[in-house]
């Protein structure tokens, strides 16, 4: 499948709250989805409580569509309190590489 919509996130967690924000993520509903072809959960090695995400869709309408979901709101819902502050987007389409876990 081809990718032609994504975005890299960084995400910062309440303190001690990376944890939960890892776990919400891992499990969250983009990851059974025919149209979202990447999902990649990271965080920073000097602190967990920053998460980065990498995310590759086959368009944007599906990614658009995907998130006007209620699956995708209640996500939305659950992550945002235990935010600090917006997250931050970077223009980003994955291209190809490897990822074994």
């Amino acid at each position: 499948m081809t990718v032609s919509h994504g975005f890299h996130a960084t995400m910062t967690a309440r303190p001690g709250k990376g944890d939960e924000v890892v776990k919400l993520l891992l499990n969250a509903p983009s990851l059974s989805h025919d149209d979202c072809v990447v999902f990649l959960v990271g965080r920073s090695a000097a602190d967990p409580d920053t998460v980065h995400v990498t995310e590759g869709w086959t368009s944007e309408q599906a990614h658009r569509a995907f998130f006007a979901t209620e699956p995708a709101q209640a996500l939305v819902a659950a992550l945002e309190p235990l935010l600090a502050g917006e997250s931050r987007y970077t223009d980003e389409v994955p291209v190809g590489g490897k990822a074994t876990f």
